[in-house]
């Protein structure tokens, strides 16, 4: 059954709502629901960096649903490790790919519950790392290695690619006060 808290994590505030196959796995999961407001915040910063860069890099290619897909799933394993919501760790990201294969979710859309803190993998793509990017930026994170895989990926010249997405990743740090504030509102458990 899911939790009243947890829906309003999943609908309340100006956030965009997470894609439906997403939202349904938690309630189907009764997710803790401060799980949920964080998934929908990386998933919205997500929709704003791959807006961002889709206007300023029209050539660039990345599967914009995949990204958003990952966003919203990429801590789902945190259902199985919830001590992960308050505590470091690194178990829910094997237990996240996995949970969502079991739920039939296609292996390109459940890898990113497992490569969202491995964007030094050499197999990683910029889906990969938009995913780890968004993951960071909510909260103002900034991760020198990870920019710069990035920017790698952005092509032409580098310090070009370092401003562009210096200015996007401004941007979407200056709103990470609210961000922060609506995730703490909601508790680990119901």
């Amino acid at each position: 059954m899911t939790s009243q808290v947890l829906d309003l994590a999943l609908t309340e505030s100006s956030l965009r709502p997470l894609p439906g196959p997403a939202a349904e796995l938690l309630r189907e999961l009764d997710a803790p629901p401060r799980l949920g407001a964080h998934l929908r915040i990386v998933h919205d910063v997500a929709w704003s960096l791959t807006d961002a860069l889709g206007r300023r890099r029209p050539d660039l290619e990345f599967d914009t649903t995949a990204v958003l897909f990952g966003a919203a799933t990429h801590d789902i394993g945190k259902v199985v490790h919830v001590e992960e919501l308050s505590a470091p760790g690194h178990a829910h990201e094997e237990a996240g790919r996995d949970l969502l294969l079991r739920y039939g979710v296609p292996a390109h859309l459940a890898r990113f519950a497992g490569s969202h803190a491995s964007w030094d993998d050499p197999h990683v793509t910029l889906d990969d790392l938009l995913v780890s990017l968004a993951d960071k930026v909510w909260r103002a994170a900034r991760v020198e290695d990870l920019e710069k895989l990035v920017c790698a990926r952005l092509g032409g010249a580098p310090w070009e690619a370092f401003l562009e997405l210096d200015d996007v990743l401004r941007q979407l740090a200056a709103g990470a006060d609210a961000r922060l504030a609506f995730q703490a509102a909601y508790p680990i458990t119901a």
